[in-house]
């Protein structure tokens, strides 16, 4: 079986790209280090990752993020490391495609950013109805995305999965045994 049939593995760098509903490019990262991958789920990490905008501009990311994507669940969800605490930045979107190119998933314009204290905020409502109207996202997409908006909300309340100190702490001494590895 080739690499490619199976996917990338623990260490391996990925390139994800996010579209628009309309197909358009969104948005680029380049060499994101594969963490964990599952039937369902891919875990991978950004640290001083090259990120390119859809009209070309170019930053890097300032500290390490741990990515979570699941196949099932209209979201995915990055948990940035910070001095200060674990922001974590959740994206509405469809589940994640992986192909031979790139992990690749539809950003659905809402957001939910969580802050160290608990703070929850939902980000970008202009953005979504904007797009909603301009792209005819339709009343089983917006069904679809307001009932993972609640599981999120349901994640967050209960720190599940990447919401969990635990979590972030597990994954980000895996990204470091890894870096330690390859120097």
């Amino acid at each position: 079986m080739t690499r490619e049939a199976r996917g990338p593995k623990e260490g391996d760098f990925i390139t994800i790209k996010s579209y628009k509903h309309d197909g358009s490019l969104h948005r680029t990262w380049r060499d994101t280090m594969v963490l964990k991958t599952s039937e369902n789920v891919l875990i991978g990490v950004n640290d001083h990752t090259l990120v390119t905008e859809d009209d070309g501009r170019r930053w890097v990311t300032r500290e390490p993020a741990i990515v979570y994507f699941h196949k099932h669940y209209w979201f995915n969800i990055v948990a940035m490391i910070r001095d200060n605490g674990v922001f974590y930045y959740c994206n509405l979107a469809s589940p994640y495609v992986l192909d031979k190119e790139a992990l690749k998933y539809i950003d659905y314009d809402l957001d939910v950013k969580v802050f160290p204290d608990g703070e929850k905020r939902l980000l970008d409502v202009d953005e979504y109805e904007t797009f909603s109207q301009r792209w005819h996202y339709g009343k089983e997409t917006d069904r679809i995305l307001k009932a993972n908006v609640l599981t999120l909300v349901d994640w967050i309340n209960h720190q599940k999965g990447p919401f969990s100190q635990a979590y972030v702490d597990l994954w980000y001494q895996r990204y470091q045994e890894l870096l330690r590895r390859s120097h």
